[in-house]
């Protein structure tokens, strides 16, 4: 259900390192979450480092909405790099295991599996 790998650079470059692997692979950053800045901002003190991103490759997102609108509610893909236990990680939730939360969407098990393989190569060549 999850991929989550460790390494051992800092959340900063692990960050910057994903980013730039996301765009090797022809997807696009949608949009970066600071989570431990914004729950600051909203005057709560969380001391676990989060970067949330959200991927997408917006031909493979055409083509699942095309059959399925449903699926936006788990669009677009989501990777996180976070520090837990004093140590950095690279996860996500697996875009299969995402996909069977809606059962008729079962024609889309092929793009859900090349995403989630270009997601998981993403999340190693970063690490």
């Amino acid at each position: 259900m999850l991929y989550i790998v460790e390494t051992t650079k800092d959340i900063e470059t692990a960050a910057r390192d994903l980013e730039a692997a996301v765009k090797r692979n022809k997807f696009g950053v949608l949009h970066v979450h600071d989570l431990q800045k914004t729950l600051k901002e909203k005057g709560v003190d969380f001391p676990n480092a989060c970067r949330i991103l959200e991927v997408c490759n917006p031909q493979r997102a055409v083509q699942v909405l095309g059959a399925n609108m449903t699926v936006n509610m788990a669009l677009p893909c989501r990777i996180s790099v976070y520090r837990e236990g004093g140590k950095t990680k690279i996860g996500m939730i697996r875009p299969t295991a995402l996909l069977a939360l809606f059962p008729e969407a079962t024609a889309l098990k092929t793009v859900a599996d090349e995403v989630e393989r270009e997601t998981m190569r993403m999340i190693d060549e970063a690490k």
